[in-house]
């Protein structure tokens, strides 16, 4: 159980789901605040900040998708999506829309709570370089802030894509594969979670305005996996 009372917001508009999660997260010791709509859950946000979002992506008036984004404009706060059985478009769009993960109904106690200890986990992780600074090209990591900057201008990353990118650039000029990068930024139980990988290169190349036809950073080597190159070679180095 947690040391200390974490905070874990239920955004979903059907009450018996409501009671139900509050119940399963209760029995592990999260305080739990709940909110039957996006910018319901917004408001309460700008008062009462949780340590983790479990959002719905089926809600009234601003569905989950919106209320992610819109978030996503002041907070870095870890966001799980909530998406029916099957649903992968709705998975995808969750992640693009700046979600670190997703569970899908119907879960059980055991999935649910496994997942948001893992984000939780993720998000309080600092397995970061001893080199202060990371520096290529007009990019610049400050690992000892967690400070992004491109140009001189702050890049606004949520905390699982810095943790793509620090990896990357920890293994700069090599090439690593989808599942390394799974176990390492999101634990071993996300093995073959390609969603994830796939979401999170697309939404960093284009924070970074890297193109990925024509990229500077971050390059894709067919049926192997992602590197971090200071220069495009055609074969991936050794």
């Amino acid at each position: 159980m947690p040391s200390r009372k974490t905070a874990v917001m239920v955004v979903d508009d059907d009450i018996r789901i409501l009671r139900m999660m509050r119940r399963m997260l209760e029995l592990e010791g999260y305080r739990v605040i709940t909110s039957p709509d996006g910018q319901t859950a917004i408001e309460i946000m700008e008062h009462d900040t949780p340590d983790l979002l479990l959002l719905d992506i089926m809600l009234p008036g601003m569905e989950g998708h919106t209320v992610c984004r819109r978030i996503r404009e002041f907070s870095q706060v870890p966001i799980i999506m909530v998406t029916a059985k099957g649903a992968d478009e709705e998975k995808v769009k969750g992640l693009d829309a700046g979600a670190d993960d997703y569970v899908t109904k119907p879960f059980s106690a055991s999935e649910l709570t496994a997942r948001v200890r893992a984000v939780l986990r993720r998000a309080s992780l600092s397995d970061e370089p001893t080199e202060p600074t990371f520096r290529y090209q007009n990019l610049e990591i400050d690992f000892f802030r967690r400070r992004v900057t491109l140009d001189g201008e702050d890049v606004n990353l949520t905390g699982t894509e810095y943790k793509v990118l620090s990896y990357l650039t920890r293994n700069v000029d090599r090439v690593v594969t989808p599942n390394q990068i799974l176990n390492r930024v999101w634990g071993d139980e996300y093995l073959n979670e390609t969603n994830l990988i796939q979401a999170n290169i697309a939404r960093l190349r284009k924070k970074l305005k890297d193109n990925a036809r024509n990229s500077r950073f971050i390059f894709t080597k067919p049926g192997i996996g992602y590197m971090f190159a200071r220069k495009n070679n055609d074969e991936p180095p050794s």
